[in-house]
């Protein structure tokens, strides 16, 4: 009860401010005021609280939105007009045209690169298990070869990595490479993602915390994206949209403004790269 006091007081910034109420807190711990004004980041927010703490988003992004686009041989020009900060999201059909990942790239091909045998060590490296039992990487691949092809009756399964070893991003980036309709003074992210799992999984519906809006390419597989805006813009946004990417689209979004949930659909493993860009 006293956790949902404090996040509507914080989030309605009444009656108390939000800045009394954290120089309250740190006073509390034992920081002295001069030491509490200079602090630029008052309360460490847990993940499941963010949501609801952030600030209203304006809904402009998201007005005459009525479906995502899938559009294909789109200029940089083109892109940068309509979608590249402007919140729509879209659907590059031909993005990831000469990509030599979508013929490379598998579940056998990361397990070679990220093995036990290999010099690539991804166990410093963001990892996201979503609801799956896996600790790291190397515990993925260690995984029994009916759960990774899905035989009747194993789990399903979700995961997903940053390429934070320069010597894996390195072999992986060989095989794609900065998406053709990017405007030329756009940069890409040095960090990139990977996520991959089977069908009948995927990501929870969630915002983002991330520093610019993303693209993310479909390599294999097919994954359904459900999109919804925050709930400020309910009344003034279609409340949900859906879209299936196909291997060799990318889909571009801005995911600290956009709800969003995947689903693996189909037959086949799902394997997507996505980078942030500016």
């Amino acid at each position: 009860l006293a956790v949902l006091i404090g996040s509507i007081v914080w989030a309605l910034d009444w009656p108390i401010s939000r800045t009394t109420v954290a120089m309250a807190v740190w006073r509390f711990r034992g920081f002295k005021a001069e030491e509490v004004q200079s602090e630029s980041c008052l309360l460490p927010l847990s993940q499941s609280l963010q949501p609801f703490l952030r600030p209203p988003i304006d809904c402009e992004f998201c007005m005459d939105v009525n479906s995502i686009k899938k559009v294909t041989n789109i200029s940089s020009i083109e892109f940068s007009e309509k979608y590249a900060h402007t919140g729509r999201p879209v659907v590059v059909k031909d993005a990831a045209r000469n990509w030599s990942a979508t013929q490379v790239f598998s579940f056998e091909f990361f397990k070679g690169l990220y093995g036990p045998f290999s010099s690539v060590r991804g166990s410093n490296c963001q990892f996201f298990p979503y609801k799956t039992e896996f600790r790291n990487l190397s515990h993925v691949f260690t995984m029994d070869e009916d759960r990774v092809r899905q035989k009747q009756g194993t789990k399903p399964w979700y995961i997903g990595w940053s390429n934070c070893d320069s010597s894996a991003a390195n072999i992986l980036r060989h095989h794609y490479e900065r998406p053709y309709f990017l405007p030329p003074d756009s940069e890409s992210s040095n960090t990139d993602w990977i996520f991959m799992g089977s069908p009948g999984y995927g990501a929870h519906m969630h915002i983002d915390d991330v520093n610019y809006p993303s693209w993310q390419a479909q390599i294999t597989g097919h994954k359904l994206w459900t999109l919804q805006p925050p709930s400020e813009c309910f009344f003034s946004c279609l409340t949900e949209m859906v879209v299936t990417v196909h291997p060799g689209e990318i889909i571009v979004l801005d995911t600290n403004r956009w709800y969003h949930s995947t689903l693996i659909v189909g037959a086949d493993i799902s394997i997507t790269i996505g980078s942030e860009y500016d």
